[in-house]
């Protein structure tokens, strides 16, 4: 069996970042090391803009100018978000503090 190299990730859990090529920006909340989303999803990707799957793949609180949603995003396609501005997602009250520095930082969920 091959030995699969391992890719660090370059993001990290409450980084604020934005798309390389659309208009939007978010929280990252999750990380995959690998894509793991369905292959009809990245089928969907038009073929000369289709990510690799053998990166990180991110799960976003995203935002553009009309909207907040949730996103999926391969780590080629993401750069550190400079604005210096919180983002507006509803959701990111609920699991992250901050932004504090540029990122967030996620809540302490401890039962009592």
């Amino acid at each position: 069996m091959p030995i699969t190299e391992i890719q660090s990730a370059r993001f990290g859990i409450g980084e604020i970042v934005r798309h390389r090529v659309h208009p939007f920006r978010g929280v990252i909340f999750d990380v995959d090391p690998t894509f793991s989303n369905s292959e009809e999803w990245w089928l969907s990707i038009p073929e000369q803009l289709r990510p690799r799957k053998d990166q990180p793949y991110y799960h976003l609180l995203a935002e553009n100018s009309k909207t907040t949603y949730v996103a999926y995003v391969s780590e080629q396609n993401l750069l550190p978000d400079e604005t210096g501005q919180p983002c507006r997602h509803p959701q990111v009250d609920e699991i992250f503090e901050g932004p504090d520095e540029g990122r967030y930082h996620p809540r302490d969920h401890r039962a009592n």
